[in-house]
């Protein structure tokens, strides 16, 4: 998960001298990238419903953090689709189709649905639900997947985001009683909240996790909603400590 600062053109300024027919329901954007999936060969393709595909956020990029687009970031062309999860945002983009009927293709009606159970139409993947992450303190221990901290004051320090509105509100737990961290000003409507909080290690082994809440009140799940195949998974992270 990352943000960076993208320079394009946004799709709505493409399509102004263009006035789309009353039959339109989506518009697909092709990639350049070809495979096999599910025995069949295609591009990935990807589509959205006008009202979508026109925000103003929406663009078709061509630099990222000031330079050119590197070729694993999608050069020479790449759409953006802000707030969205990174499927939305198509890669290596090479042609843009408006069509009269729901896009079926592998990658829009097979793929990036959220399923209970295998076989399952499912449920669309779209906007990010409500997440934070914390950077985990101190070392590693790699067999034990815990990390070791010296006792004392530490600070702990991490990101938050989510796709349906601003981040309201970072709590953060240790063996779970929680507490509100602080949150950094925002730096863009579409860009992760750096949230930090001062937290008094003591010795013995501790459990740290973080959770986020959205200015619509979703707030992350301590367990994740099961799906079959990990999409969307916006459980309240756990960080093992061993406080020395």
């Amino acid at each position: 998960m990352s943000t960076a600062e993208w320079t394009g053109v946004s799709l709505s300024h493409l399509f102004k001298d263009m006035k789309l027919r009353e039959s339109a329901q989506e518009i697909v954007f092709h990639g350049a990238d070809r495979g096999i999936d599910r025995g069949i060969e295609h591009t990935f393709s990807r589509s959205l419903v006008p009202p979508e595909a026109m925000r103003d956020s929406v663009l078709v990029a061509y630099e990222m953090n000031g330079q050119p687009l590197l070729p694993q970031h999608g050069a020479p062309l790449r759409l953006v689709v802000p707030d969205w999860y990174g499927m939305a945002s198509v890669k290596w983009l090479e042609r843009i189709e408006v069509i009269d009927r729901a896009f079926e293709g592998v990658q829009q009606a097979n793929s990036y649905h959220f399923r209970a159970v295998p076989g399952e139409k499912g449920v669309p993947c779209t906007r990010m639900r409500v997440n934070c992450l914390m950077a985990p303190p101190g070392i590693p221990d790699y067999y034990g997947r815990r990390r070791n901290v010296e006792a004392g004051w530490v600070e702990i320090l991490g990101r938050a985001w989510s796709g349906d509105a601003p981040i309201r509100r970072v709590e953060f737990a240790v063996d779970g009683v929680w507490q509100d961290a602080v949150l950094d000003a925002s730096v863009g409507a579409h860009a992760w909240r750096r949230w930090t909080v001062r937290w008094n290690a003591t010795t013995g082994t501790r459990e740290l996790r973080c959770r986020a809440t959205d200015e619509t009140g979703a707030v992350q799940p301590l367990d994740a909603p099961w799906d079959v195949t990990g999409f969307g998974n916006n459980a309240a992270q756990r960080v093992e400590v061993l406080v020395r």
